[in-house]
């Protein structure tokens, strides 16, 4: 944890008071349960707080630095900021994924380098420096990590499978679209997840994905290579 500590001084001036809570939001699911009898304490519930305040805070933003824009279009844009692969990115930009401490088993099958594993490590660490800092330093921190990238204009360009289909079957009205899991498969630590469309109750495709909102996007990329 010094490096992590190192790290967060020399690059964002934070310095934690509790240093528990800087552990546990470094502390991933398959370490604890490899733990045990140190009954240590993992990250999910700092993930659970991270998410609610990277919401709010990247919400508060659009609102005020976009007034024309649409809620759609201020929904669309904030989907595409918080979603696991952009929380990821962000998490190998702050050199996050050095710190995390993994179980053997996730760390062998490339726990290290997984989207899902670092977006939820991101939000993570900004639930920890809520409760540690308050809200307005966990603002700074986005301001310095996430805002720019807005600003630049990377998340417009990324593409939204799932908007794109749905604005392609509902182009001539509403079509009930269906997103359904339909097998999982591997350990808890490494689940590849099949997800299948449905459309009006018709399969029209499938995908996988180590999430099943990866899953999902690959669905409707594997729709719309179908349908175009």
């Amino acid at each position: 944890m010094k490096d992590l500590e190192l790290q967060l001084k020399t690059h964002f001036n934070i310095t934690f008071e509790n240093q528990e809570l800087l552990e546990t939001a470094f502390t991933h699911t398959s370490y604890a349960n490899e733990h045990r009898l140190l009954n240590i304490s993992h990250n999910e519930r700092l993930e659970f707080l991270g998410d609610a305040v990277l919401q709010l805070i990247i919400s508060e933003y659009l609102f005020s630095r976009y007034p024309e824009k649409a809620e759609g279009d201020m929904s669309k844009l904030r989907s595409m900021i918080v979603r696991e692969e952009s929380l990821a990115g962000f998490s190998k930009f702050c050199h996050f994924d050095r710190y995390i401490k993994l179980g053997k088993g996730e760390e062998k099958s490339g726990g290290r380098d997984r989207a899902t594993i670092l977006g939820d490590l991101f939000e993570a660490f900004l639930g920890a420096l809520l409760l540690d800092k308050g809200v307005e330093t966990v603002r700074q921190f986005l301001n310095k990590v996430m805002i720019p990238q807005v600003e630049k204009g990377t998340f417009e360009k990324v593409k939204d499978y799932k908007t794109c289909l749905q604005e392609h079957l509902q182009a001539h009205g509403d079509i009930l679209i269906d997103y359904q899991v339909i097998d999982e498969n591997g350990p808890a630590h490494a689940k590849e997840f099949n997800v299948a469309i449905f459309v009006n109750d018709k399969q029209i495709s499938q995908g996988k994905g180590r999430s099943k909102k990866l899953a999902e996007q690959d669905a409707a990329k594997n729709a719309l290579n179908n349908l175009l």
